[in-house]
């Protein structure tokens, strides 16, 4: 209750539960604005887990209330044009990326409730460093490097099995550099020997 100029109680509105759908949106919202480098690496780690835990609308609105309003869609590039896609989130879903696909510079992993697979045995990296950053709240993420990959970690809740993290490795080895925030999660990186056939990506929202 709040005292008007007139010395009558205003009701104060009660605030609004947010929607899985509505969790979505903002995710969405935060992921272009960092595409955009409007946001840092930090800014958007902080973002994307005070998103997936928000618990109102109002908290939802605060995380992206200095971005601007979410521009329509743009047109879907041709194959030629296309690039892949740095983004793949899963809310109370599974996200699997495994068999020949192409992992761009820098990637980033959200799974919300659910599950999530990086396979990148057979992938094509199109860059000498690959940086994936993975944010697991209440989930368990797997990361399969192939072999003779240097791999690097940091953040929080990330573990590497010893495979992972050969004695030995070829200075001129492409490096996979994971950063994860993992929440009552986990981010498991482990190596795996190179499969015999390939597959395809699988479910969960990318961009």
């Amino acid at each position: 209750m709040i005292p008007t100029d007139q010395g009558e109680p205003q009701q104060v509105p009660a605030p609004i539960l947010a929607s899985n759908m509505e969790r979505d949106t903002a995710t969405r919202r935060l992921q272009a604005a960092f595409a955009e480098h409007r946001l840092t690496d930090d800014e958007f780690d902080q973002r994307i887990r005070r998103a997936l835990t928000a618990r109102t609308t109002a908290e939802l609105d605060g995380l992206t209330a200095d971005l601007p309003a979410a521009a329509p869609a743009l047109a879907v590039p041709t194959a030629r044009e296309s690039k892949p896609g740095r983004f793949a989130v899963a809310l109370k879903s599974s996200i699997s990326r495994a068999g020949r696909w192409t992992v761009p510079p820098r990637f980033f992993s959200v799974v919300y409730k659910g599950s999530g697979l990086l396979d990148l045995r057979e992938a094509e990296l199109s860059s000498a460093v690959t940086t994936i950053t993975a944010v697991s709240y209440k989930s368990r993420t797997e990361i399969v490097l192939p072999p003779g990959v240097r791999l690097e970690i940091g953040g929080t809740g990330v573990s590497a099995a010893g495979e992972a993290r050969p004695a030995v490795i070829d200075p001129d080895a492409p490096v996979v550099r994971v950063r994860g925030a993992a929440y009552k999660g986990s981010i498991d990186v482990r190596t795996g020997q190179r499969a015999s056939g390939s597959g395809q990506s699988g479910r969960g929202q990318s961009g």
